[in-house]
């Protein structure tokens, strides 16, 4: 992983290239005042102060070449206006001439993130460093760029080198890092224990065998928050078989285990003042002569029996099992990030998880956090009219709704039943995959949703001193 440490350092007056930022409205003031070999060298850029431009300027004097470059906003830099420039870029030291790069900082990092572990570049780009004299924010923003980048190379790796053992060495790795209590728990002991997630995973190779992945951090006396993802590391669909081109993506299944990885390492980095409890279940979905099948009837941990009206809404199943985990432990708040729905994806685009709540002050609090850290999601009702399509003749519950309607709400209905009544709870259904790329954001795995909520946490229980 790229080492954002070396990209964003204290200015101490160290050299480096001047940035001088500029909206559209300001840029024929700013071109007058030029001197007309400056003129000259902008025009033959074709820099004309848009958002995502840049040109280089030559040395004057002692200074050596600048650059001007345009943004949307001046006076509001938003996360991704830098990001352009942090790619484009020679390699190099450079700072604001005027200002600090406040949260433009972040896309600046992520903009140099690369996924090369199984290519080699001819000629990697050198670092692009960006000095501030805004020391305190250094430390947070490099965490958030490490996040990110952990979702981001979570999701990317294949399927075949992130099963549900490299979840679990992943998650291994961050519980010694900060000193959480990990237990997995696989094998007859998940199968008498969780028998979702068993039934779910049961038909992958042994490599694959499906497991609950449990980290605990904190001190039990703080309020206990839980984070819950879901870990499909490959899922065909099972023997409601996808067709070809729908698993082209189906690595990217386990992006909700990502994003729950990525969303603790935050909250113990900041050692924010919780008792954290993290919960993966991860499995493949696979096709085997024990998979599960259509019209099969399984238990689960909450003893709600599950009738199954299709394989290929396996999320649910194992989601339903780690909720159920989650709330006997009490927690005032549940946050569960899951690849869910492709009714998700039609309904608000790959940009913006759906996000689901039984709290209206949080949802809330989530929007609002969204605006203010460029991290948007949209809320979708858990509207109660629809329950009555998960009805079973022979179960408690069956695990796909009838004729197709309102797919990614459906869902949340299914998972709504294994929350307990009294907790909160934020659901968000992420696409996890950038589909095209834009300025800071490559096309691959992305964290979507994932600074919003930590930015909700932060506020809600602040930091330890």
């Amino acid at each position: 992983m790229t080492d954002f440490s070396d990209l964003f350092k204290a200015d101490n007056d160290q050299p480096a290239r001047s940035i001088h930022l500029l909206d559209g409205k300001e840029f024929e003031v700013w071109l007058n005042g030029q001197p007309e070999p400056v003129r000259a060298i902008v025009g033959a850029q074709k820099f004309q102060g848009k958002a995502n431009q840049h040109a280089i300027l030559p040395a004057q004097g002692e200074q050596d070449w600048s650059v001007v470059a345009g943004v949307a906003d001046r006076q509001n830099l938003g996360t991704w206006c830098l990001a352009k420039l942090a790619e484009a870029l020679p390699e190099g030291q450079y700072r604001l001439s005027e200002g600090t790069p406040d949260k433009a900082a972040l896309g600046w990092l992520a903009a140099q993130y690369r996924f090369s572990r199984y290519r080699k570049e001819d000629s990697p780009a050198g670092p692009r460093i960006l000095l501030t004299q805004d020391v305190a924010h250094i430390d947070a923003t490099v965490q958030l760029a490490q996040a990110v980048a952990l979702v981001r190379d979570l999701v990317n790796t294949p399927a075949a080198d992130m099963g549900p053992a490299q979840l679990e060495e992943v998650a291994g790795a961050i519980a010694q890092r900060f000193g959480g209590a990990m237990t997995v728990t696989k094998g007859d002991a998940l199968e008498q224990g969780y028998p979702m997630i068993h039934a779910v995973g049961k038909a992958a190779d042994k490599s694959f065998a499906p497991r609950l992945i449990e980290l605990q951090w904190g001190e039990p006396g703080h309020p206990r928050i839980a984070i819950v993802g879901k870990g499909i590391c490959f899922d065909s669909g099972g023997l409601d078989i996808k067709p070809s081109s729908a698993m082209l993506l189906m690595k990217k299944d386990m992006g909700g285990a990502a994003h729950a990885l990525a969303l603790a390492q935050l909250v113990m980095g900041a050692r924010l003042p919780v008792r954290l409890h993290l919960l993966i279940p991860a499995a493949e979905n696979a096709v085997g002569g024990n998979a599960f099948r259509p019209g099969d009837i399984l238990k689960s941990r909450k003893g709600i029996s599950v009738e199954i009206g299709n394989t290929d809404a396996e999320g649910r199943l194992v989601l339903g099992d780690a909720l159920t985990r989650a709330g006997e432990e009490q927690p005032e708040l549940i946050i569960d990030y899951a690849t869910l729905t492709g009714a998700a994806r039609v309904a608000v685009g790959p940009d913006l998880p759906a996000l689901f709540a039984n709290d209206d002050d949080l949802a809330a609090a989530v929007s609002a956090a969204g605006t203010e850290v460029d991290d948007p999601s949209w809320r979708l009702p858990l509207w109660d009219g629809y329950a009555d399509m998960l009805k079973s003749d022979a179960a408690d519950i069956n695990n796909a709704g009838e004729g197709g309607f309102a797919g990614a709400i459906t869902a949340a209905l299914f998972l709504r039943r294994f929350v307990p009544d009294d907790t909160s709870w934020l659901h968000l259904d992420t696409f996890a995959w950038r589909p095209s790329a834009r300025p800071g954001r490559p096309k691959g795995g992305e964290a979507l949703g994932l600074r919003a909520i930590f930015r909700v946490l932060q506020q809600r229980y602040g930091r330890q001193g």
